[in-house]
């Protein structure tokens, strides 16, 4: 018998990528493997990309994790890095311990990946010690990011940050800008290209075309989401079409 798995996301109110690129995955994924997924979401009120309003929005973490253990989700995702990455040097591990706690509570315990710390992962099991970044957010939140990135041990060589702040513009910008965005970065000495540090910039149309232009692995905050959510459900993380983290080769 297929075994249907439960996938919770917990998401800022104003995402409306990460509920479309996550599901895109794994539909892809049930073309070629006998599991198959619904997608059950939580959300935390954002529209505006600000540390502010992302701390005030972090705090009902707490509560979305609450409602998708009500589900019996077989795991969750929390669904903003930059939220996540402007709390403080490795910040996703406190949220990551604290909201399996919250479904422990609940008497559902629920492995709970970051898309701030499938990110970071990701990068480790790719080996990229080098890489260059694409975020959509203010220049102060992207060095945060940035830095985030570099205290776990991974140097930023590049990056741009986009400069927009509304979180709905930010689902709006077309991935086709983005190989030449990619193109104004200095990649040519990296391991790997972070096309999009940020689970609401949509990035998934454009990945095969970057590592095809750049000869570079692509990752995305997406694309590490759902290769950690695969990987906490013990299934082999493959998905066609989504870069080389999701190849079968890692």
């Amino acid at each position: 018998m297929t075994k249907t798995y439960r996938i919770g996301q917990i998401v800022p109110s104003s995402n409306i990528t990460m509920e479309t690129e996550i599901p895109a995955m794994l539909a892809a994924r049930q073309l070629i493997r006998p599991e198959r997924f619904t997608f059950h979401s939580s959300r935390m009120r954002m529209k505006t990309v600000s540390k502010d309003e992302l701390a005030a929005m972090d705090a009902e973490s707490d509560r979305c994790a609450l409602e998708l253990s009500d589900a019996a989700v077989d795991v969750m995702g929390y669904a903003c890095l930059v939220a996540i990455m402007s709390m403080g040097p490795g910040y996703h591990r406190e949220s990551q311990r604290r909201l399996r706690s919250r479904t422990e509570e609940n008497g559902c315990d629920t492995p709970v990946v970051t898309s701030a710390g499938a990110l970071v992962d990701a990068l480790g099991v790719m080996k990229a010690k080098r890489v260059v970044v694409v975020a959509p957010y203010m220049k102060p939140l992207t060095e945060m990011v940035v830095d985030y990135i570099r205290e776990e041990g991974v140097e930023v060589v590049d990056y741009r940050a986009l400069e927009i702040p509304n979180n709905l513009d930010v689902a709006r910008h077309n991935p086709d800008n983005l190989p030449e965005i990619v193109a104004g970065l200095d990649y040519s000495d990296v391991d790997a290209i972070v096309l999009s540090a940020c689970v609401q910039m949509p990035s998934l149309a454009a990945v095969s075309k970057v590592e095809a232009i750049t000869g570079k692995p692509v990752v995305t905050a997406a694309i590490a989401t759902t290769y950690a959510m695969l990987k906490a459900l013990d299934l082999e993380p493959v998905v066609p079409g989504a870069g080389a983290l999701l190849s079968g080769a890692y």
